[in-house]
């Protein structure tokens, strides 16, 4: 049985819907920003704490757990400024509780949803996993903090892990049965969506004068579906023996700007957004795109949706209106 800490969140939560089909699925989220209805109802749920030991006891002591899934990180930029104590306290102090109990039962294989802003803000055209990490905010940061950790805990306790770090999960589930739901929304596919919906009044678009080919940002989107057969991917390679220790960037090696996301998505749905200029806002680089060359060689991952393949689904989605 596989235990996925976070699976009623938005990336978890379409993670379990393709780890059903293979593996038992026992679920473990406490919804302060996940859903219990986005959890497929084949797993096994229980509501509760990565950091409380004895909801992991309990978990721990009735399955037998071959592989631990991690995505129950606290995960927004500008929060993590503000509030840097719960970043740490959750992202790193209770993942260590998970990693003790794991440690306790004898479970160590653990795949764990890095991000890419562990880099910072790269000096390179292409991050690649050479790329130095030098993370700007507390929630990058945490993240790290975390793959120091196991790093450390594969020497000393024969852990085995795989990092997989990416930057935006965007899209939804072929069925439209799950998406991406946040309050606040801050990811710009949503909030065009949301606007082309007449859910907002605008758009904002922060800079056009950066040094791209449409002067506005580039960045790097990835359908959360691919990034669930990433994890499972990582999963069967740790299971099977065929890797030990690793991290991977998860990318789909071109980059969209954020006028090419707008125009992408009023084609999609047909309809025209109403867009603000903006100032720049501080620390946002002109480009962030990451390499998938070395999962592409080693696992035999690559990113297989387009940008209109992400907004197609995300529209469908959201037309909904759940």
């Amino acid at each position: 049985m596989i235990l996925v800490v976070g699976g009623a969140g938005y990336i978890g939560s379409h993670l379990v819907k393709e780890l059903v089909k293979e593996k038992e699925v026992v679920v473990l989220d406490n919804l302060s920003t996940g859903h219990r209805w986005a959890v497929d109802e084949r797993a096994v749920f229980v509501e509760g704490d990565l950091g409380n030991s004895k909801d992991l006891d309990s978990i721990f002591s009735t399955y037998s757990i071959e592989a631990v899934m991690h995505f129950a990180a606290n995960s927004l930029v500008g929060e993590s400024v503000v509030d840097p104590m719960k970043y740490y306290q959750n992202n790193v102090a209770a993942t260590l509780t998970l990693l003790e109990t794991m440690k306790k039962y004898n479970v160590k294989n653990f795949i764990f949803s890095s991000t890419a802003a562990t880099y910072g803000i790269p000096t390179v055209e292409m991050i690649t996993e050479e790329t130095q990490t030098n993370p700007i905010n507390p929630y990058g940061r945490s993240k790290l903090m975390v793959e120091q950790v196991l790093v450390d805990y594969a020497k000393a306790y024969g852990f085995q892990y795989i990092v997989l770090r990416y930057f935006n999960a965007a899209g939804a589930h072929e069925s439209a049965d799950i998406g991406e739901k946040h309050t606040p929304e801050t990811h710009l596919i949503p909030i065009v969506l949301q606007q082309l919906l007449g859910e907002r009044e605008s758009i904002s678009v922060f800079g056009s004068d950066y040094d791209t080919p449409d002067g506005t940002c580039i960045r790097d989107y990835i359908h959360v579906t691919d990034l669930a057969r990433a994890h499972i991917l990582a999963m069967e390679a740790l299971l099977s023996g065929k890797k030990s220790t690793a991290t991977y960037n998860l990318g789909n090696g071109l980059g969209y700007s954020v006028k090419e996301v707008i125009e992408t998505c009023e084609k999609v749905t047909g309809k025209s957004a109403n867009v603000i200029m903006a100032e720049r806002r501080a620390g946002d680089p002109a480009r962030l795109v990451a390499s998938s060359e070395k999962i592409y060689h080693e696992l035999g991952w690559k990113a297989e949706f387009s940008l209109e393949d992400i907004i197609a689904s995300a529209w469908k989605w959201h037309l909904r209106g759940v």
